[in-house]
C-alpha cells in the first residue's frame, strides 16, 4: 500500500457511510475532512480523492490535479456534471449501481496490479483418496515460496477440511462463511484475516470451511480470483469430483485444472467420469498420475488428458496424516512434482498471454 491514504470529503452522511463501506471491504484506510478548505494540507499528497454532491458544490481555489472521483446518488443530473467538470473530476461514480468501480479504485491504492499476473489452479481427484486435497496444500505451500505467494481455498464440502489437513482447525482467522465480497477485493487484507500456516519460505493463508461445512460463495470466490490474479499471488483450490457452482467458477477461470490418478484400472475408469465433467468446461486440464505403474504413460491413455507428471508414492505420508502431521517436506515427490506443475503452469500462461 502506498504511504498517502485516499482522501475522502463527504458532506452527506447517507454518501459518506457507503464510501467508508467499499473502502473497508477493500481493505482500504481513508484520510476524511469536512470540507475541500479543511482538505488543503493532503490534496496533493492523497493518491486518490473522493468527493460528494455537497463537498463539491462550490470549490475553493486548490490546485488542479488528478485521481478525483465524485461519488453521488443515483443516476447524476446536469448540475452534477457540470460541477464534476469545474472540479476537475476524472469520473463520476453513481452509487449503488457503479459500487465495484469504487471499489476497484480503493482497491488499485492498496494493491497495484503485480508486473506478471498471478495464477489460478485447481485440484481435483480422480477417485476418493488420491490425494487432491494433500497435493493442493502441497501445491500453495510450494507457490507461497515466490515473491508473490499464494492462498489456499478449501472448495471441497465433502472433504475433512484443509484446515484439519494442515493443523489449522483451532487456529484463530476468518473461515469461509464470514467471507462476503464481491466486486474488486484486497487479497492482502484477505489473506491477513484467515488461518496461516507456518513453512520455510513465510505463512501460508488458508481459506478453510466453516464448522458448518459452507464454503466460499460464487461471488466472494470470483473477486478472490480476480485480486489473487491482479495482486501476482497463486489461489490454489481444492475442489471435489462434483462439480458444484462455486467449484464451475474455478474451473473455468484456472490456469491449469491438476486431475490426480491413482495407477490403478478402477482408478482411472472413476478419474475418466470426473475429466468428462471437466472437459464440458476447460481444455486447461492436466494428468499427474500417482504411484507406481510398469507404464504410467499407457495407464494415463485410459483417462485422456496429456500426462504432466508421473508422481511415485511419498513414504511416511499416511503415517504422517494419521498423526495429524502434514508431510510438508521441502523435496520428495509431492514437492518435487508440484514446482514443476507450478512452472509448466506459469510457461503456459505466459505463452497464452494470461
Amino acid at each position: 500500500m502506498t504511504g498517502e491514504r485516499p482522501l475522502v470529503i463527504a458532506e452527506d452522511e447517507t454518501v459518506l457511510d457507503e464510501i467508508l463501506r467499499v473502502a473497508a471491504v477493500a481493505g482500504c484506510e481513508l484520510d476524511r475532512a469536512p470540507d475541500l478548505t479543511a482538505a488543503s494540507s493532503h490534496w496533493a499528497r492523497a493518491p486518490l480523492v473522493v468527493l460528494d454532491e455537497e463537498a463539491v458544490r462550490h470549490p475553493p481555489v486548490l490546485p488542479r490535479r488528478g485521481g478525483i472521483l465524485l461519488v453521488c446518488k443515483g443516476s447524476p443530473g446536469p448540475a452534477t456534471w457540470e460541477h464534476a467538470f469545474r472540479g476537475g473530476v476524472e469520473r463520476v461514480i453513481s452509487l449503488p449501481d457503479e459500487e465495484t468501480a469504487l471499489a476497484g479504485a480503493f482497491a488499485d491504492v492498496v494493491e497495484t496490479p503485480a508486473e506478471q499476473p498471478g495464477l489460478v489452479l485447481g485440484v481435483v481427484g480422480g477417485r476418493g483418496g488420491a490425494g487432491a486435497s494433500v497435493f493442493a496444500a502441497t501445491l500453495a505451500l510450494v507457490a507461497d515460496r515466490d515473491p508473490g505467494g499464494a492462498l489456499l481455498v478449501d472448495c471441497d464440502p465433502l472433504s475433512a477440511g484443509l484446515d484439519v489437513l494442515l493443523g489449522l482447525e483451532k487456529a484463530p482467522g476468518t473461515r469461509s462463511p464470514d467471507v462476503r465480497l464481491s466486486g474488486r477485493a484486497s487479497v492482502s487484507s484477505l489473506a491477513a484475516a484467515l488461518p496461516q500456516r507456518s513453512h520455510r519460505g513465510g505463512n501460508l493463508p488458508v481459506l478453510a470451511f466453516g464448522p458448518e461445512g459452507q464454503g466460499p460463495d460464487v461471488e466472494s470466490l470470483s473477486a478472490i480470483l480476480t485480486a489473487g490474479r491482479r495482486a501476482g499471488r497463486t489461489v490454489v483450490c481444492d475442489l471435489p469430483r462434483s462439480l458444484g457452482e462455486a467449484a464451475e467458477e474455478v474451473v473455468l477461470r484456472a490456469d491449469l485444472v491438476v486431475l490426480m490418478v491413482p495407477l490403478e484400472f478402477q482408478a482411472c475408469l472413476a478419474a475418466k467420469k470426473v475429466l468428462n465433467r471437466l472437459s464440458k468446461l476447460t481444455a486447461r486440464i492436466g494428468l499427474v498420475a500417482c504411484g507406481h505403474s510398469k507404464d504410467p504413460a499407457r495407464a494415463a491413455e485410459l483417462v485422456g488428458p496429456p500426462l504432466m507428471a508421473s508422481m511415485p508414492r511419498e513414504r511416511g505420508v499416511s503415517r504422517a496424516l494419521e498423526n495429524a502431521e502434514f508431510p510438508a517436506k521441502s523435496r520428495g515427490p509431492l514437492a518435487t512434482t508440484a514446482a514443476g506443475i507450478l512452472q509448466t503452469a506459469r510457461r503456459e500462461a505466459q505463452a497464452a498471454g494470461r
